[in-house]
C-alpha cells in the first residue's frame, strides 16, 4: 500500500524546508497531501514565496498518516499556539508513525510534551527551549526525524524517503539529484 504524509504548510515557514521533502517524497512514490494552517489555500512563506494547499487542516486533521511533517521558519511560534497541531503530533507519536520536524518545528514537539527523553536536533536559535539539541545535520529517534534547517532540507528529505519507502530508494533519488553520497551516508547514519 503506498505511504502517505501529512505536510503542514504554514504562513512564514521557510519555503526549502517544505518544497524538497514534497519533492523528493513524491519522486518516492510517496503521497504527500500539502495542508494549509491558517485557514486559506494560498500560504505566503518567509521568502515571500506563495504555495497552494491541497486542503485545510480541518478537512484532515483526523486523518491518518505515516507521516507527519512540519517546516521550520518564524511562524512556528503561531503553530505553537494551536492545540489540533498539538493534539496532532501525539495522536501520531502514540500510534508510532513518523514525525519530521526541522528548523525550529521541533518546538512543536516541546510543547507536545514529546521531546523528553530523545535525541533531537534543532535550529541553533531555539536552544535555550530546546538546550539538549545535537550538532547534527539529521537526528533520528525513534518515529522523530529532526533537522537543523534550510541547508539541512535535503538530508532531511531523504531520512524521511529512506523511512516511508527504504534505503535503496533513497539513495536512488539521492543520486538521481547529484546528491554526493559522503553527504547522504552521513545522514543516514
Amino acid at each position: 500500500m503506498k505511504k502517505n504524509a501529512l505536510l503542514l504548510l504554514h504562513p512564514d515557514c521557510e519555503e526549502i524546508e517544505a518544497v524538497t521533502p514534497i519533492d523528493l517524497l513524491t519522486r518516492a512514490g510517496v503521497r504527500v497531501e500539502q495542508v494549509a494552517t491558517a485557514g486559506q489555500r494560498l500560504v505566503t512563506g518567509r521568502s515571500g514565496i506563495t504555495l497552494v494547499a491541497d486542503c485545510l487542516l480541518d478537512e484532515v486533521i483526523d486523518r491518518d498518516y505515516d507521516a507527519v511533517i512540519i517546516p521550520g521558519g518564524p511562524g512556528i511560534q503561531q503553530l505553537r499556539k494551536n492545540p489540533a497541531i498539538i493534539a496532532l503530533l501525539q495522536r501520531q507519536f502514540a500510534r508510532n508513525k513518523t514525525i519530521g520536524c526541522i528548523c525550529a518545528a521541533p518546538l512543536l514537539l516541546l510543547d507536545a510534551e514529546l521531546i523528553k527523553g530523545i535525541v533531537y536536533t534543532a535550529y541553533p536559535a531555539t536552544a535555550s527551549e530546546l538546550p539538549y539539541a545535537q550538532d547534527e545535520a539529521v537526528v533520528i529517534d525513534g518515529p522523530i526525524i529532526t533537522s537543523r534547517g534550510a541547508g539541512t532540507a535535503i538530508e532531511f528529505a531523504l531520512a524521511l524517503v529512506s523511512r516511508l519507502t527504504d534505503k535503496t530508494t533513497a539513495k536512488v533519488i539521492a543520486d538521481s539529484i547529484l546528491w554526493p553520497r559522503s553527504e547522504f551516508n552521513r545522514s543516514m547514519m
